[in-house]
């Protein structure tokens, strides 16, 4: 539409006084603008909003054929919808022109009336397809919004039970998003870590509290307990078509093994260790040596960085352990942002 409510047609035809015709034809009903080549009125559609094309067939140097062809093979304007307008008559040049994408074929003898009935129709059809769409992403963000909610505060909710705000797992993710983002991993994949790393200790809500809140070291019977958590978490995820899912599951069954082999549950080493879990294992200790646990208290991040410094080739991917160490005083405003403190500010709900 333009700044008058009226919808744009662009009509194309290398005789000038066709133009005319179909332009007085429609006028003050919409906007009208033309092109008498074919290239340009590809450069048209690129460089405006076109809400439908009256397209000739006969031209020189491109035919509209072509034209069409072109505009339906581009995902900027395959939309627009196209009425081929021409003097050919044989059924089988209709049926080339819808062939190629076109919604409409008229003849350049039709009534006025015939016309203006076709371009009304095929724009109130464009908008109202353009309004489905336009409601259909809507409703799919919401849905995808809603999943990841809760996804986060099923994470939360498995860590309420041994931190009582349950912000570790948004400080960890944040934090695991930064590296991803730092170890080469596309916006999307990166993305996908922040919100399937909040589920990587599910499995906690298994083990006994006994067991969990214990104010010391665990005996070798408690550890072999506290170990199961990484499959049941897994197991609790399942099996999904969901690729955030599916990255969940991978992120809670591998996130404690280690870059040397001594992990669990399944002892992989190196880049066996799908990247993810190779991401969160350094993200989750960080916050858990800097954070207080009922076993510990919590350590300076100094303290932190050079423990972990002494586990690079060890219990941590070497490369992303380097990448890490340099986002530390990034890290440490998600800490401060997303602190257990009660006075510091809370999780957003």
């Amino acid at each position: 539409m333009d700044a008058n409510g009226l919808a744009t047609v662009l009509v194309v035809d290398d005789v000038p006084e066709n133009i005319t015709v179909l332009a007085g034809i429609l006028r003050g009903q919409y906007r009208v603008v033309f092109a008498t080549r074919g290239v340009d009125a590809l450069a048209i559609v690129r460089e405006q909003h076109v809400d439908l094309i009256l397209l000739d067939v006969m031209m020189p140097e491109m035919d509209g054929y072509e034209v069409c062809r072109l505009l339906k093979s581009d995902p900027a304007t395959q939309n627009i919808p196209v009425i081929f307008v021409t003097a050919l008559t044989e059924a089988g040049d209709e049926a080339r022109g819808l062939r190629v994408g076109a919604v409409d074929y008229l003849h350049k003898s039709s009534h006025a009336s015939i016309v203006r009935l076709r371009v009304q129709m095929h724009i109130e059809r464009h908008n109202q397809n353009l309004t489905l769409e336009r409601r259909v992403k809507e409703r799919t963000q919401e849905l995808e919004d809603s999943r990841k909610e809760i996804l986060r505060r099923l994470g939360m909710a498995a860590e309420y039970r041994d931190n009582e705000t349950g912000l570790h797992v948004i400080r960890m993710a944040k934090s695991a998003h930064l590296l991803a983002i730092a170890a080469g991993l596309s916006v999307s994949h990166a993305d996908l870590v922040l919100n399937a790393a909040q589920l990587h200790d599910v499995g906690k809500i298994a083990v006994p509290d006994h067991i969990l809140l214990k104010p010391a070291p665990l005996d070798e019977k408690e550890w072999e307990v506290m170990k199961t958590h990484a499959s049941i978490g897994a197991m609790i995820i399942g099996d999904h078509d969901s690729e955030l899912l599916r990255m969940a599951k991978v992120i809670a069954l591998t996130h404690h093994e280690k870059w040397d082999g001594s992990g669990y549950p399944r002892g992989l080493t190196r880049g066996t260790i799908p990247i993810e879990g190779r991401i969160v294992a350094i993200a989750d200790v960080f916050d858990a040596l800097t954070n207080e646990r009922p076993y510990k208290h919590a350590w300076t991040h100094d303290e932190a960085v050079q423990y972990m410094a002494t586990q690079s080739g060890a219990s941590f991917d070497p490369e992303l352990l380097d990448l890490f160490l340099g986002l530390v005083p990034q890290i440490e405003q998600i800490g401060r942002h997303f602190s257990d403190a009660p006075s510091k500010p809370t999780a957003p709900v």
